[in-house]
């Protein structure tokens, strides 16, 4: 089998016969055969056997016939490098023992030891790497999000804590934002000399922040890690999370090479408000996968027929998988994305006299 890089030739906005896809939280709690494995293990568990979190994330690539893959692992993972002891709670996602709330919390984090604390992670992505022949994207939870978790100590809605260090004491706040992005640079450079063809940076509960505050309080921080991680080829994707689509317009001096955008953004609207230099990815309604099959393709064929309009763009959800969602319809989705939008490319080459 040769190996498939319609991702990656996406990514850096080369021409492709075929859109390319694949699927946020594609390794999950929808997929029976996990599920299984979940009875066992907890996730963290599974983090930490190479073995078992490679073969995960290789189900939905066998499964599904996606053409990346994406790292089982949890945006939390390096923060227990740095000093901040968690657990996943089933039914609530992180929580903080020792959150952090004043400068002296901030003071206490060290700098994180990939090598010495995350060599699980590093040997499951060299595992991968060998073994797949298709792109194997890793990742990191960006500055933002994973502050909100270390501040407000478990998932939160409106990110009240967060928010009061925030705005009442921007010296303390900038201090962990540095660290934090100390932290994802390190990271996200170890997973490229592992092997990992593309990186992508979650940053799911950026949308809590007006674009003001963005541009202000984080923004600059984004930056520093694009432009750290800019002597790397493979292709480096930012994910602003959900209802981000008014932040958009902030990340022209970003150095990523794709930005993805939820589904309250169309294609083409992500497009204009990013600028040309990027290429872009989604932006499915992750809960449109609960409709019957042909509602689902007249979503899909909506957002491939803007997606094919310029090079650079990557078919995937505005935000993860859910529990519920149908490994059949994903596979059948997964069809209609690689057979419509073969169709369609031709037809528009002939179009254009190409």
């Amino acid at each position: 089998m040769s190996y498939n890089d319609t991702f990656i030739r996406a990514c850096k906005k080369q021409e492709v016969d075929t859109l390319p896809v694949w699927y946020m939280r594609q390794a999950g709690r929808y997929d029976p055969e996990y599920r299984k494995i979940k009875e066992k293990y907890s996730l963290l568990e599974i983090c930490k056997q190479p073995e078992l979190a490679a073969e995960v994330t290789m189900m939905p690539v066998k499964k599904l016939g996606v053409d990346a893959a994406i790292l089982y692992s949890d945006i939390m993972n390096p923060v227990a490098s740095i000093g901040i002891d968690f657990d996943i709670v089933k039914d609530v996602g992180p929580v903080i023992h020792n959150p952090v709330r004043t400068a002296a919390d901030v003071a206490k984090l060290r700098p994180i030891q990939v090598e010495q604390d995350l060599s699980h992670i590093i040997k499951t992505i060299e595992i991968l790497v060998a073994e797949l022949q298709v792109p194997l994207i890793t990742f990191a939870g960006a500055p933002f999000t994973i502050a909100s978790y270390l501040i407000e100590g478990k998932p939160s809605k409106n990110y009240i804590r967060t928010k009061e260090l925030m705005y009442g004491e921007p010296a303390v706040w900038f201090q962990l934002m540095d660290k934090l992005g100390d932290m994802v640079i390190a990271y996200l450079k170890a997973q490229f000399a592992a092997g990992a063809k593309a990186v992508q940076l979650f940053d799911s509960w950026i949308g809590a922040l007006s674009p003001r505050d963005f541009e202000k309080y984080v923004l600059p921080t984004i930056e520093r890690i694009f432009a750290e991680l800019s002597d790397q080829e493979q292709p480096k994707i930012y994910f602003p999370g959900v209802s981000s689509g008014e932040l958009l317009p902030l990340l022209h001096n970003v150095k990523a090479d794709v930005i993805g955008l939820d589904w309250r953004v169309s294609i083409a609207e992500g497009r204009r408000r990013v600028g040309s230099a990027f290429a872009v990815q989604g932006n499915l309604d992750p809960y449109v996968l609960t409709a019957p099959m042909e509602v689902i393709q007249e979503q899909a064929k909506a957002i491939i027929d803007q997606g094919i309009q310029q090079p650079g763009y990557v078919f995937n959800l505005g935000h993860g998988l859910f529990p519920e969602a149908s490994l059949d319809k994903l596979r059948e989705l997964t069809d209609y994305v690689h057979t419509y939008s073969k169709q369609a490319i031709a037809q528009l080459k002939q179009g254009s006299g190409v």
